[in-house]
């Protein structure tokens, strides 16, 4: 238990890190009527953690996107990249690089554009987007530990109509 402003809150000690300070008091602004706010901190709480986890394979949130797109049958260019995890061209040229220069993912010419390259996932890479991939839903998990299995697809289904 937390004392606030003379109210006493709960504190889930397990998410919790030691700087984090309680949220619950917010609960009672109307900051949490704001889909932003609230879209914002669980993107940063389950990137965070993932980053966490993603550390013992040398990944991070940004990097495993990459791969995971690089893995996938879209097979696509570093254009198409950027507008699909909504990052400037110049970041995925750098998250390429990195994921490039360990192996992971290459660069092929466009069959539709050979001026564009499509980026793909080596075998090694294909082998860590697996393991990656394990990891991220163990992330999941713990970020979203107090949704029921429903609520999580009702929320995953809501936020792809709402994004994508």
């Amino acid at each position: 238990m937390s004392i606030i402003d003379g109210k006493m809150f709960h504190m889930n000690a397990e998410l919790l890190t030691s700087n984090e300070l309680d949220p619950s008091p917010l609960r009672d602004t109307e900051l949490v009527q704001e889909i932003q706010f609230l879209t914002a901190r669980l993107a940063a709480k389950g990137n965070n953690h993932a980053n966490k986890l993603l550390e013992e394979l040398d990944l991070n949130v940004r990097q495993f996107s990459v791969l995971a797109l690089a893995a996938s049958d879209l097979k696509p260019t570093q254009r198409e990249m950027s507008a699909f995890v909504a990052l400037d061209p110049s970041q995925i040229v750098a998250l390429v690089d990195t994921l490039e220069d360990r192996d992971l993912v290459k660069r092929e010419t466009d069959r539709r554009d050979r001026r564009s390259k499509n980026i793909v996932a080596t075998d090694a890479g294909e082998k860590l987007y697996r393991k990656a991939r394990a990891i991220t839903i163990t992330a999941e998990d713990h970020v979203l530990t107090n949704l029921t299995e429903t609520e999580r697809d009702q929320l995953r289904e809501l936020l792809t109509k709402a994004t994508l």
